[in-house]
């Protein structure tokens, strides 16, 4: 599962950070089981080599009824309540996959922060500052795109906020 770096059609992240003039690179790698969405980014860190740590899904979700976008590292959940209180909501649930689908014009497993059909409130987990580099879906499932995590707060208009909370 070697990840190589891609050269195909650009997606609308893609286009959206070309817009920006924003320093990335598009990486694409395998996807060993396409049936199931359990694990995408967990085989993008492997198929990257990087740590899981750096990869980071991208979740829609509904804070106080509101569509918002919470980015954690691919090793970690979102913590809801910790979505909702930096967003000084009352409550936040996850978006149904069709939802979340409709909303950003991309599927589950490849739902980019970037170029979404039109603009969420954003939040990034504060672990990203502990990298260079993250990695986040370029929009579509076996595509990454690597960037500082300023810049990518700077093209969501996104805010930092420590919503990620350990598995198990």
């Amino acid at each position: 599962m070697a990840a190589r770096t891609h050269r195909g059609a650009a997606t609308p992240a893609i286009q959206q950070l070309q817009r920006l003039k924003f320093p990335f690179q598009v990486h694409s790698f395998e996807i060993a089981n396409t049936e199931s969405t359990a694990g995408y980014g967990l085989q993008a860190a492997t198929a990257l080599g990087v740590p899981a740590s750096a990869v980071f899904k991208t979740l829609i979700t509904f804070v106080d009824d509101r569509p918002c976008v919470g980015i954690v590292p691919v090793d970690h959940t979102l913590d809801l309540k910790a979505l909702a209180s930096a967003l000084n909501a009352r409550r936040a649930v996850m978006a149904e996959v069709p939802v979340a689908e409709r909303l950003t014009g991309y599927v589950v497993g490849g739902i980019s922060p970037l170029g979404q059909r039109r603009k969420l409130t954003t939040v990034l987990d504060t672990s990203a500052q502990g990298h260079a580099l993250i990695y986040v879906s370029a929009g579509r499932r076996g595509m990454d795109i690597s960037l500082r995590p300023d810049d990518l707060l700077q093209a969501t208009g996104g805010v930092l906020a420590p919503i990620a909370r350990q598995v198990g």
